[in-house]
């Protein structure tokens, strides 16, 4: 069997992209992958068609060695970009393959250690009253993990940028945490995602405002270039941090290990590098008793992969879904794929089908695919400065 085509596909998803990777074979074999890194899916499938030029003519079964020449064959090493589109197509290649053995992809992993993949409910508002009874209502529904709001940006008066003071934020954030614990009692998990918006002086002022166990992590609360900045921050809270949604490698993920930074790895199987490359750091995390809370964030193939991948590992916490009561955005459009998993209560089931169990309609992408420009907000501080997204 070799490898015919690989076809980089952007599609729009409500007001969104989405980059599918689809690899075709000699064989009539083919599978889907999708890639990360959300607002630069140009950059992606320009990496994508660069691999697609000498890719072509492969072995799909041989996964591993042709991770390591895409990743090895040009000088200037990884990088998001270039691991995105690795992702993307080390997915699709794990799906030919599980397809041509007729297996689950979670069969190449070695094989399944649960049944169903709990997840992590999303509460997403602005108002703490509506906060407390989405709350309410997603532990009614089975969800024993649940993670809260930010108090977000707010319109610039010009109507420009929108502005984002991070000490006003934490400051209304922390009361909203508060109420919310009081309400629900000690039993029920609550994390926070601060999306790096805060320094570490910010993200320890925020800490201490909080009551012992009123969160129980917080995820990505400053930026992650410089692990010493954790390792700061880690000496002024006892939180849990949940960190590594981005990282783009096993070398990424390295300080936040074997320095004992983080306790959950956010792994995103659609920016790690695939299957081959989330294995190995999910393996490493076991060996540091880190648990694994993988980073869902985009389409189906995402959740397809991410739950064949959370399946096959022994230290999963909780994945990361799209479709919890409340939740109104459209990630998950099941008029272009076909066979995608479902969320059954607060559970995915693990698929059995060969390969990662889900097709696309692609008599429908013509209804998704057009030009169009997406970036996500530009932040200001109120004196005019950049802040982070």
């Amino acid at each position: 069997m070799k490898i015919t085509s690989i076809r980089p596909i952007k599609i729009w998803i409500d007001n969104r992209p989405q980059l599918l990777v689809r690899i075709d074979t000699d064989a009539g074999v083919h599978g889907w992958g999708e890639s990360g890194l959300t607002s630069r899916e140009d950059a992606v499938a320009a990496a994508v068609s660069h691999y697609a030029a000498w890719l072509v003519g492969r072995d799909p079964m041989n996964i591993a060695a042709l991770w390591q020449e895409m990743y090895r064959s040009q000088y200037f090493e990884g990088g998001r970009v270039l691991t995105a589109a690795i992702s993307a197509i080390d997915i699709a290649l794990h799906d030919i393959k599980g397809k041509a053995l007729g297996v689950p992809v979670w069969q190449l992993l070695g094989g399944k250690q649960r049944d169903y993949i709990d997840t992590f409910a999303t509460v997403r508002s602005q108002d703490i009253d509506e906060i407390l009874v989405l709350t309410t209502t997603l532990l009614r529904a089975g969800w024993s993990c649940i993670r809260l709001p930010r108090k977000e940006a707010v319109p610039a008066p010009d109507g420009g940028h929108p502005v984002f003071e991070p000490r006003e934020s934490l400051a209304i954030t922390a009361e909203w945490v508060t109420r919310v614990r009081a309400e629900i009692g000690p039993g029920p998990l609550l994390g926070l995602d601060y999306h790096h918006r805060l320094t570490v002086a910010e993200a320890a002022s925020f800490c201490q405002r909080l009551a012992p166990g009123a969160l129980d992590w917080i995820e990505e609360p400053i930026r992650d270039e410089t692990p010493a900045a954790y390792e700061a921050l880690r000496r002024m809270t006892p939180i849990p941090f949940a960190i590594g949604e981005e990282f783009a490698s096993k070398w990424q993920f390295l300080p936040y290990v074997e320095r004992d930074i983080t306790q959950y790895a956010r792994i995103d199987v659609c920016n790690v590098g695939g299957f081959t490359e989330a294995m190995k750091v999910a393996g490493w995390c076991e060996a540091h008793y880190v648990d694994v809370m993988p980073h869902n964030p985009l389409g189906p193939i995402c959740t397809a992969a991410t739950i064949h991948m959370s399946a096959a590992i022994a230290n999963l916490a909780w994945a990361e879904c799209w479709e919890t009561p409340g939740e109104t955005l459209p990630r998950e459009d099941p008029s272009v794929f076909i066979d995608r998993p479902m969320l059954v209560g607060h559970r995915y089931p693990v698929p059995n089908r060969p390969g990662l169990g889900i097709d696309v309609d692609e008599t429908q992408l013509e209804a998704v695919t057009r030009d169009g420009f997406f970036e996500f907000p530009h932040l200001r501080r109120r004196d005019g400065s950049h802040t982070n997204w």
